[in-house]
């Protein structure tokens, strides 16, 4: 009797299930993704279905690339060797640094971006993007890495006007190298680096149904102050005296010659060629002597174009297109951006002036096939006025070595293999020369790096190969 009424109870409690299922809300219902057993519930995420809904108030994209390098060098770059040197200075041949090989895998370029489409203002459209990496801090080990806002800007746009805040790729040097080393050619003639809280004014101003002229103005965040290339104490100023940068550019793009594949061949571009440039001041303190402040300019101007060689078929396939692109240009006291090796020149200590230099670039990306892009490209900057740089004296002494000129050579290949996979490999030689006396411990600027510098040769050159695998989501 007893196991009949077990057994009644037991159907009973079975039946009831699908009921009391029914019975309990579905926002309160556990939602367990249960393609991985047997335990989904212990770890749902990772394990389980890993799509699920993105909701903002307003619409909201995400995306990004999955980003993995190795590069060996034949010297030693130190921490951030994954990368060609910021600052442009190659450990002279002879050195210990110099005679060090050097072999890394890093993720660390990796990068997230949320973008975010807004409501209409006065008839424009609004929108905003938030881009990371993971490269706050080369001096941490790969296991550790720091997030670091690389773009936080917002957008007005209009059909001809654009409005811009935030933080955003500097307006001066538009060229970027097409190298898959993140450095982009930056100290070697391309400054393109920066990314600067600014505001600017973008207007296309249409000539005929082929041509038009893109003009743009903004200001932008002083970073000549406390900046990543900071000098010794007494010879660079901290946020005293210093006002807004002030740079544009002008630029005539036409549709006569069709479109060609640019950066990474991510966009199609047209005809492009004109002007652009860049104003500020600072002011250098507590100079010895008694000899007080001092304002010093900087300044820059230059000149960039991007020809479609071989057009694209239909303005989207990148099938047997060819591009080319080049810039040119002049700046003072713009080592923030990497246009100078250095801020300053003379004497830094008492009667400061601002360092010159120029620099050039040029470059051929070709695609033979829809998946498959070739690139070479020549970089080089070189110091203006010598004689100022080999007799500048800075709160150290003099400097015993400074970046004569420094060059890239590039090369690379990519390949496709669908629309989210891509494989990459580049050769880059680097070389820097220097001026001035011979190396002595401690007699280079902080800026310079002076891994390798303690030697009596004149240049230092590296030989970097780098291999990337991408997932572009």
């Amino acid at each position: 009797m007893k196991k009949k009424v077990f057994g009644l109870m037991a159907v009973g409690m079975l039946l009831a299930v699908p009921v009391m299922a029914q019975e309990v809300p579905q926002a309160t219902a556990p939602a367990y993704n249960c393609d991985f057993q047997p335990s989904c519930e212990v770890a749902p995420g990772l394990y389980g279905k890993m799509s699920s809904p993105v909701q903002s108030k307003f619409n909201l994209s995400i995306g990004g690339f999955v980003k993995l390098d190795y590069a060996y060098n034949s010297v030693n770059f130190g921490k951030s060797g994954s990368l060609a040197p910021a600052s442009g200075a190659i450990p002279k041949a002879g050195s210990t640094a110099g005679s060090e090989e050097q072999s890394i895998f890093t993720a660390r370029q990796s990068r997230f971006w949320l973008k975010v489409g807004g409501p209409q203002l006065l008839g424009a459209k609004t929108n905003a993007l938030i881009e990371v990496d993971f490269y706050g801090d080369p001096s941490l080990a790969n296991e550790g890495p720091q997030v670091r806002m690389r773009l936080a800007y917002a957008t007005i746009d209009w059909p001809k006007t654009q409005l811009l805040f935030g933080q955003m790729w500097d307006i001066f040097g538009p060229m970027a190298a097409n190298t898959q080393d993140f450095r982009q050619g930056s100290p070697f003639g391309a400054p393109n680096n920066p990314r600067v809280p600014q505001i600017r004014l973008t207007q296309r101003v249409d000539l005929d149904p082929t041509n038009s002229l893109r003009l743009v103005l903004g200001v932008q965040d002083p970073n000549q102050d406390d900046n990543n290339n900071t000098m010794t104490t007494g010879y660079y100023s901290y946020n005293v005296g210093s006002a807004v940068n002030v740079a544009g550019q002008a630029m005539w793009v036409s549709k006569a010659l069709g479109t060609a594949p640019g950066f990474w061949g991510l966009s199609m571009n047209s005809l492009t060629a004109g002007v652009f440039g860049l104003y500020g001041s600072q002011k250098a303190t507590n100079l010895a002597n008694g000899a007080g402040d001092k304002s010093v300019d900087s300044w820059g101007y230059g000149f960039y174009t991007f020809v479609p060689v071989l057009k694209s078929k239909d303005g989207k396939s990148r099938a047997m297109t060819m591009s080319f692109e080049a810039q040119a240009y002049m700046a003072a006291n713009m080592s923030f951006s990497s246009a100078t090796s250095i801020p300053f020149v003379g004497n830094a200590t008492t009667d400061p002036k601002a360092a010159k230099a120029f620099g050039l670039g040029a470059q051929l990306i070709f695609y033979p096939t829809q998946d498959l892009g070739i690139s070479a490209g020549y970089l080089r900057r070189n110091a203006y006025n010598n004689h100022d740089y080999a007799t500048t004296v800075t709160a150290s002494g003099p400097i015993s070595n400074y970046q004569r000129y420094n060059t890239n050579v590039f090369a690379n290949i990519s390949y496709d293999l669908n629309a989210a996979i891509r494989l990459a490999a580049e050769y880059e030689y680097l070389n820097t020369h220097y001026g001035g006396n011979t190396a002595t411990a401690g007699s280079v600027l902080a800026n310079q790096s002076n891994i390798g510098m303690n030697s009596n040769t004149k240049s230092g050159s590296a030989n970097v190969m780098r291999f990337c695998m991408l997932y572009f989501f």
